[in-house]
């Protein structure tokens, strides 16, 4: 069905054509439409799930975590503190291998105050064990989060998947949305260690340091097995469902001298500076990450010259997706730090870092004068 949806509404209806039975919510800007909407759909009927509200979001992830225990499929949402308030369940959650889906409205963090896009609250996530994608339209924004269950609820998984959309500028934004009914695509769930009531056992038990790394190779390992699980799902959901993903989206790759990676929105802020680059004879192209974590393989930027542009920043360190991407590469790049707090990024900004980059620095938008 063709609609009119905004990045949120897109996510709930996503939410709603998978069916899970427990949704466990506390609102936070700009999330908060999310579990509104899933609230009306639940109180109308239009969707049998269990909805609780809970008190805070580390009591959202416990109870998702909880209920998901038990074998049973559950989702939740925040942003920004509210994600920084589950941390300890976070790392609980996919430390105990349970499923778990969560949409993310990616949100600065305070102090100042801010509740606008950037990177940073998802990114301190990143080594938890999550599996995490990052969406740049409406649409993709609805079928990652039909796909999230399936790589999730895998036996080769198991681990929980954070579906990430920028504050605002995704969240809020109305663009064209086509819903699907997935039917099998989303098989039912079946968690092989499952609380049995009638069995009664330990769970989540104190390990010594005999077992413990065990423990956390294991949820290494499956998240390189879920490389293999991310490209099938992509694969039968393009041939089901028309609309085609990788761990990339490439724009006019192939012939480039230079590629600006990025993330969310600004992806597709950048394909339009492309276009205006290649009209003045730059051959330019872009490449956006939409998986963080499993990492993608980035063997296409080897040899290229390189522009990141981070929506977030590691004090001390520098932006972080420049230097995870230095670190498989081995390649300087020209690191810009752009888009903090909502701050504007403009087709003609991006352009402008490719005209003046300096290939081995770090630039930050809006602070330095020579770009």
């Amino acid at each position: 069905m063709k609609k009119i949806a905004t990045g949120n509404k897109a996510v709930a209806e996503a939410v709603k054509q998978v069916v899970p039975a427990v949704v466990a919510a506390y609102p936070i800007t700009p999330q908060t439409e999310i579990v509104e909407q899933i609230a009306e759909f639940v109180t109308s009927g239009e969707l049998k799930s269990r909805y609780i509200a809970v008190e805070s979001e580390h009591s959202a992830m416990a109870a998702c975590i909880g209920a998901s225990i038990t074998g049973v499929r559950t989702f939740t949402a925040t942003s920004s503190h509210g994600l920084l308030y589950m941390h300890e369940m976070t790392n609980w959650a996919a430390g105990a291998r349970l499923p778990i889906v969560m949409a993310n409205v990616n949100r600065s963090l305070g102090p100042g105050w801010n509740i606008w896009a950037e990177h940073t609250d998802a990114m301190q996530e990143r080594d938890t064990g999550w599996l995490q994608v990052y969406v740049s339209t409406v649409q993709e924004a609805y079928d990652a989060i039909i796909m999230a269950f399936r790589i999730a609820e895998h036996h080769d998984v198991l681990l929980p998947v954070m579906v990430n959309l920028d504050g605002f500028l995704l969240s809020h934004i109305m663009q064209p949305l086509d819903t699907i009914e997935p039917g099998d695509f989303i098989p039912p769930l079946s968690l092989p260690y499952a609380i049995d009531v009638t069995n009664p056992a330990g769970y989540g038990g104190l390990t010594g340091p005999d077992q413990h790394f065990k423990f956390r190779w294991d949820i290494e390992r499956s998240m390189r097995d879920s490389v293999t699980v991310i490209e099938e799902t992509e694969k039968e959901f393009a041939k089901r469902f028309g609309r085609r993903y990788g761990f990339t989206e490439n724009y006019r790759c192939e012939d480039a001298e230079i590629i600006i990676v990025s993330l969310g929105t600004l992806g597709k802020e950048t394909e339009v500076a492309i276009d205006l680059l290649r009209k003045e004879g730059i051959r330019a192209g872009s490449m956006r990450l939409r998986w963080l974590r499993p990492f993608p393989d980035l063997s296409l930027l080897k040899g290229k010259q390189v522009v990141v542009i981070d929506r977030d920043y590691s004090f001390g360190r520098g932006g972080i997706l420049a230097t995870e991407i230095v670190a498989q590469t081995k390649e300087d790049v020209f690191s810009v730090i752009a888009g903090l707090g909502g701050q504007e990024v403009t087709y003609e900004d991006v352009a402008d870092f490719v005209r003046k980059r300096r290939v081995g620095t770090e630039f930050w938008f809006g602070v330095n004068a020579n770009v």
